[in-house]
């Protein structure tokens, strides 16, 4: 049989190692569809609930799996769902593919229906590379070069195909002018920077005497490299939000996460150090960094468009973070002096009481800190965990400890709602054989995770680990937004805009058949996420969780956070006394630590 240019697609995929696709069917893809059932299903089609979730599914994918995402949609309104999904693949610098489908070229240009002009939509989110194929001697040039840049660039590349392109009959680029063929392989590389800048960034760090090390995601393959300079240079480690997954926090000077949902030590971490030393990190806030002037720094990244940025790094080596980490850890001379490295520690031993003081408080009904804490000794240490936007987003950064080959993340530079649970969908197909623990908020389980959970069921029986917990703080408020409102605008919660119903997802779940549990005390917290993660199947939790419990900021003062007590308390003036109180309880604990001036005593 004529093999057709949706057939030559699906099979370039598979020989390019792409073993799932994410996506959603409509008629602008039937072709591609037509296709996927004469190759018995290979790449296999995940079928999401939403293309939006399809592009985030593939994320994730990508994100755990170190391979290609791809995702694929029909024309119009499918290609427009697509696109916050790649948006998050773009601010979080993943690859991935997206195909999609378009009406027939006869009738473009006619106002026809699901007709939308496709290279204007996705000329930004696929900037890197965006094509349309015409004639099927397009091909293979125009998929390969979108999976290429994909990988090389770390971005989504998306390939239009018109529905009537997808049935032509196949035949190759020729040896002719005008022809431009193509070819499959991939070697390896590794960029490194020179020689002079290596020389010159050790200098640097060998002066310093309090060195402080900021990782992100770019970091992830060098952690053998990244543990070993830390030791050299008796220095403490920060980590990105991207990067909480690079070292383990059981190595007793790693502060944890740094920035607005960052830790105590982290921020001490940056506000005392005299060297900065970031890896792999483009972390955007710069009020979180040392002040301009105190510390002299040195970066490392890959890719020399985002060097430079955010803090005035002295030396800015482009390279990639364990071929360059390699080239400048035998010219790095061992601090033996460790008292800054041991004020570090005691700085973590600290934080670690003070985040257990804090989720012992006591809440109406449960304490969100709380639901947390409990969970972090119980993960296996092999657990893939994802995390929603929201404030849910402030526990897993302060509360989960990584260690062994845990692995997570997030939306960390777009911080969409709604990603939590496609992303561990994503995370169980490139790692079947691995628990995963989806972190949301009602709100975002509203927004699209419960539809998700009807994906959840249809694919469970494919996972080698039937394992998947979606862990659901259920506090009928759009709670981030809501203390967002309080701390930065100092106005009361707007309840019109902010309270959301209290909806059962524990009982949805059950529906479509897993295990749900409903946790309405704190004594019953453990006992649920023991129950949830020894479970046979997906398991849903939802903890109705206090939304008055705040996500204190590390630079917090009390005069901040009498000020956002007074905003609760101009939204319901009934509770003030109750408030002032609760509040002063949930602080209490945690700024005792804090270098006082005089005035904030």
């Amino acid at each position: 049989m004529t093999m057709k240019v949706a057939d030559y697609i699906l099979a370039r995929l598979s020989e390019w190692g792409v073993e799932h696709v994410f996506g959603y069917p409509g008629d602008g893809i039937n072709g591609l569809l037509a296709a996927w059932g004469r190759a018995e299903n290979e790449p296999r089609f995940i079928q999401a609930r939403h293309e939006e979730m399809a592009a985030f599914q593939a994320v994730g994918y990508a994100k755990f799996s170190g391979r290609l995402g791809v995702c694929a949609a029909t024309s119009g309104p499918g290609a427009i769902h697509l696109l916050n999904g790649l948006y998050d693949a773009k601010l979080d610098h993943v690859p991935v593919v997206a195909l999609v489908g378009q009406t027939h070229r006869s009738a473009m240009g006619g106002s026809y229906q699901q007709e939308v002009d496709l290279h204007s939509l996705f000329k930004d989110v696929a900037s890197d590379f965006l094509e349309t194929v015409t004639v099927p001697e397009q091909l293979p040039n125009v998929l390969d070069r979108a999976i290429r840049t994909a990988y090389a660039r770390r971005a989504p590349t998306a390939v239009i195909i018109p529905a009537d392109v997808q049935d032509l009959d196949y035949s190759a680029p020729t040896h002719e002018f005008k022809m431009v063929p193509s070819s499959l392989d991939r070697s390896g590389w590794s960029a490194v920077p020179s020689n002079s800048a290596v020389e010159r960034a050790a200098e640097v760090l060998n002066a310093g005497e309090r060195v402080a090390i900021l990782v992100g995601q770019g970091a992830a393959g060098a952690r053998k490299e990244v543990q070993r300079a830390a030791e050299t240079l008796g220095a403490g480690v920060a980590k990105a939000l991207l990067g909480l997954d690079v070292l383990s926090d059981e190595l007793p000077y790693v502060t944890g996460s740094t920035g607005l949902l960052g830790t105590r030590p982290s921020y001490e971490l940056m506000r005392d150090c005299d060297t900065l030393l970031t890896i792999g990190s483009s972390f955007p806030y710069s009020q979180f960094l040392p002040e301009f002037g105190k510390a002299r720094g040195v970066q490392i990244d890959l890719d020399p468009h985002m060097i430079g940025m955010r803090y005035p790094y002295e030396v800015n080596l482009v390279g990639d973070a364990r071929e360059t980490l390699l080239r400048l850890l035998p010219r790095l001379e061992r601090k033996e002096a460790r008292d800054w490295q041991e004020e570090i520690v005691a700085g973590v031993r600290r934080w670690r009481e003070v985040m257990g003081a804090r989720a012992e408080v006591s809440a109406d009904p449960v304490n969100p800190e709380y639901v947390a804490h409990c969970l972090d000794p119980l993960l296996p240490s092999d657990t893939i965990v994802t995390c929603d936007s929201g404030s849910v987003a402030n526990w897993y950064a302060r509360h989960l400890r990584m260690r062994g080959e845990m692995r997570g993340s997030l939306s960390g530079t777009l911080a969409t709602m709604g990603c939590g649970v496609p992303y561990a969908i994503g995370a169980k197909f490139a790692r079947p054989d691995r628990p995963a623990v989806a972190l949301v908020g009602d709100g975002a389980m509203q927004m699209n995770g419960l539809a998700e959970l009807i994906t959840v069921a249809k694919y469970r029986q494919l996972w080698e680990d039937p394992r998947l917990v979606i862990a659901v703080w259920n506090n009928q408020d759009l709670n981030q937004v809501t203390w967002e409102m309080r701390a930065m605008g100092g106005a009361p919660q707007f309840l019109p805009s902010q309270t959301i119903p209290d909806v059962s997802y524990a009982r949805f779940a059950e529906s479509l058949g897993m295990t749900g549990i409903r946790v309405e005390k704190p004594e019953q917290v453990e006992g649920a996420w023991r129950e949830a993660l020894s479970a046979d199947g997906p398991a849903v939790v939802e903890f109705l969780t206090d939304p008055d419990v705040p996500p204190i900021p590390p630079h917090a003062t009390w005069e901040q956070m009498e000020a956002t007590a007074e905003s609760i308390i101009k939204g319901d003036p009934d509770r003030a006394g109750m408030v002032r109180q609760g509040l002063k309880a949930k602080v209490q604990e945690f700024l005792p630590h804090r270098k006082r001036t005089s005035d904030e005593d």
